[in-house]
């Protein structure tokens, strides 16, 4: 582990740095407040610091002080190491900030104890963050295609309403439906019918651009939500990636099968709501299931139609 020593007395920095790498730590020396404050700051921070309270430029406590008004998802453990040995002093440290309290001259096993407790503390953080992170990204993606899921990407395209409503700009959305796919699931079974869907998963987001978000509604329909820059013709990047899908066979476990998309699109307005986008989407692709498939259909308010030649 990373550790700071921020000690301005020689000697003493001297030994907790040769006790921290017997320990096995990365050790960052400092012999004033102003230094152990930088390097606090810097993007590869050390996770524990061991400060001394009487320092040059800036005292211990002010140190404590200025870290515990950062903003920080893996917290900082900080031992106050120091000669002050009142009652007081340590209250006064600790409700400073500091973790924990060590009086000068220490005893080394008593303060390699106390930072090994350190560790465990800060292991235990990092696995309860990684925890939060794992559930973040479980309630938010599909487990299936690790595609963002429907709550996703819906709130995906709440946020670019709102972003085009302020900035103006083009933004097309695209429902996808695989074609015949209960064929697929009954002639050769569900876990062939996973693979597609994860095959076509893998498709959407190689053949869309960086910036395009795709999400998984339900079943064997996604979502596209695709933000125009202009000069940009939405219909024929849909038709695009309809030709893609078609001309790519997935591979199975059975072997490659040849698969199709129905793509309805529809073009937001300031406005459209988030359920008309959806239910134009929706209409448009019923559409295009209905004239034969493998193919796409876009949708304007009322009874316009978005057209634009194959690729």
């Amino acid at each position: 582990m990373r550790i700071l020593i921020a000690e301005d007395d020689l000697t003493s920095r001297t030994l907790l740095t040769s006790l921290l790498r017997k320990m096995g730590h990365e050790v960052v020396e400092t012999c004033d407040g102003q230094a152990a404050w930088q390097a606090l700051q810097a993007d590869d921070a050390p996770r524990m610091a061991i400060l001394d309270w009487m320092m040059p430029e800036m005292d211990g406590i002010e140190v404590v002080s200025r870290v515990r008004t950062m903003a920080s998802e893996a917290p900082l453990y900080i031992i106050m190491l120091t000669c002050r040995d009142t009652k007081m002093d340590m209250i006064h440290a600790l409700n400073s900030g500091a973790d924990d309290y060590l009086v000068k001259p220490f005893d080394i096993g008593e303060l390699r104890a106390r930072i090994n407790v350190g560790v465990r503390i800060i292991q235990l953080q990092d696995a309860l963050l990684q925890s939060r992170e794992d559930m973040a990204y479980q309630a938010s993606h599909d487990p299936l295609t690790g595609l963002p899921n429907r709550r996703a990407i819906l709130a995906h395209l709440e946020r670019e309403l709102e972003r085009q409503a302020r900035s103006g700009g083009t933004l097309a959305i695209g429902m996808c439906d695989l074609d015949c796919f209960k064929i697929v699931n009954d002639t050769h079974g569900h876990q062939a019918g996973d693979e597609v869907l994860c095959g076509i998963a893998h498709l959407l987001r190689e053949n869309l651009r960086a910036y395009d978000a795709v999400g998984r509604l339900g079943g064997e329909e996604f979502l596209i939500v695709a933000a125009m820059p202009a000069g940009t013709d939405a219909m024929s990047l849909f038709h695009k990636l309809c030709a893609q899908i078609a001309q790519t066979p997935v591979v199975t476990r059975i072997g490659a099968l040849a698969i199709t998309l129905s793509i309805g699109v529809c073009i937001a307005t300031k406005d459209n709501t988030l359920d008309e986008l959806l239910a134009l989407a929706d209409e448009a692709l019923y559409q295009a299931k209905a004239q034969g498939r493998n193919r796409v259909v876009g949708k304007t308010s009322g009874t316009g139609v978005l057209d634009a030649p194959d690729p």
